[in-house]
């Protein structure tokens, strides 16, 4: 990976019950590709009295996919749709026009203690999709891609790559890929992806140009090709990446879209709890938070 552009280190953030290491969005590079949010979980050991709950709350603008290496979480919306998450599954929620959902944990382990560990992402949707209905699907981990050379383990979570395609219903050219590998190999990439790519260290290292990068880094490439670099042994990465959208971006708490004002009408419609709410989740929600000067570009 002879062209690294950008190292992005995980930087600690509070959703409330525990910390997690955000890398993007990060002030020197706002997106990569359509992906604009990438918080990395735990590892996490919660109590018996110390559940994770995340309160009913909306999204506009943008597609979440929800990715668990442990642990387990109940997605609830407004859609109606009810399903649990477990390690190796693809949760993609669709927001479009607006959409409210909460994720906690089952009823079944709330009195036990539960490792959490997983990556949160965020995907805007093209400037003519920031407006359709919500959607949601659950993909299954024995539905994703995956095949292997040598010693390396490949994984298509989600887009097109290596001439695959994931069944994670994508709005835009995009790729989100595993490589693990017990043993040290040298990985050539070549010129199979496309857009704009960056690599994540979820555990073990990477070697490039007599570089080691360890993991809680996020390695930003100049261009999609990201060449050749050396993975160490026991390790597992993230590449992500995909075709960058020709608009900019503004991203306000839980709302994104290339329009300030559809990102206003939304934060007015949940001030006053317009959104429709969630069958059986409807008591309590997280309210907009103050001040409101959260915004980014891309």
């Amino acid at each position: 990976m002879s062209n690294i552009k950008l190292i992005i280190e995980e930087r600690a953030a509070d959703i409330g019950k525990f910390m997690v290491g955000r890398l993007l969005p990060f002030r020197q590079k706002r997106m990569v590709g359509p992906f604009i949010y990438i918080d990395h979980m735990g590892p996490v050991k919660l109590s018996e009295r110390d559940n994770f709950d995340v309160l009913p709350h909306p999204h506009v603008g943008l597609s979440t996919l929800t990715f668990l290496f442990e642990g387990s979480i109940m997605h609830r919306d407004a859609l109606g749709n009810e399903v649990e998450i477990k390690p190796g599954a693809v949760n993609w929620m669709t927001a479009g026009k607006g959409i409210v959902h909460s994720e906690r944990t089952p009823e079944y382990l709330r009195d036990s203690e539960l490792f959490m560990h997983g990556l949160q992402i965020w995907v805007a949707l093209p400037k003519d999709l920031e407006q359709m209905d919500p959607q949601f699907s659950h993909i299954t981990e024995n539905e994703i891609p995956r095949w292997t050379e040598g010693d390396v383990q490949f994984k298509l979570v989600a887009g097109e790559a290596f001439g695959k395609k994931s069944p994670v219903p994508v709005f835009s050219k995009l790729f989100m890929l595993e490589i693990k590998s017990k043993t040290k190999q040298t990985i050539n990439i070549g010129n199979e992806l496309y857009g704009e790519s960056s690599l994540y260290i979820l555990e073990g290292a990477i070697e490039s140009e007599g570089n080691v990068f360890e993991p809680k880094q996020l390695l930003v490439a100049k261009d999609s090709t990201l060449c050749e670099f050396t993975i160490h042994e026991n390790s597992t990465i993230y590449i992500f990446g995909g075709e960058p959208f020709p608009e900019e971006r503004f991203i306000d708490w839980n709302f994104v879209s290339s329009s300030k004002e559809l990102i206003e009408d939304a934060k007015t419609k949940w001030d006053q709890q317009l959104f429709d709410k969630i069958e059986g989740d409807d008591t309590e929600y997280i309210p907009y938070p103050v001040p409101r000067n959260f915004r980014i570009k891309s």
